[in-house]
């Protein structure tokens, strides 16, 4: 069977891993009594399930991830550059939607004379240009 060095620093991509193939030629090998080949049997099943699991839940992937710190840094970057560039879109969206509703209501007590004064204000911006 192989084995696989501990290092501080593992690489996932340097390990060659134990196949099923390869564990089935080991397991012949030895000269095993019928109770002790059903018992490997089913432990064989239970690791691939365990096999499978594992690699659905591409731990793989986020452990290689993991290990750039660079990497995971630049994308932690661009993904937070990403929600905060979509929150201004979305709140300018709801706030242009949010002032033409309320610049139709004009007839409102308060809020129609401060509306009416930003209007005024930007009219004679415009004016000025």
């Amino acid at each position: 069977m192989k084995n696989i060095k501990h290092t501080e620093h593992n690489n996932l991509n340097d390990q060659n891993p134990l196949n099923m193939k390869e564990l089935d030629e080991a397991m012949n090998r030895f000269e095993l009594s019928k109770e002790t080949t059903e018992d490997l049997g089913t432990i064989r099943r239970y690791l691939e399930r365990l096999i499978l699991i594992i690699e659905r839940s591409r731990i793989r992937d986020y452990m290689m991830l993991t290990d750039s710190k660079r990497r995971l840094f630049t994308i932690n970057l661009v993904a937070g550059l990403g929600k905060g560039f979509g929150q201004a879109i979305g709140f300018t969206f709801l706030a242009a939607i949010a002032i033409y509703l309320l610049t139709s209501w004009m007839n409102l007590p308060i809020i129609g004379e401060y509306i009416a004064k930003i209007m005024d204000i930007v009219d004679n911006y415009r004016k000025g240009k």
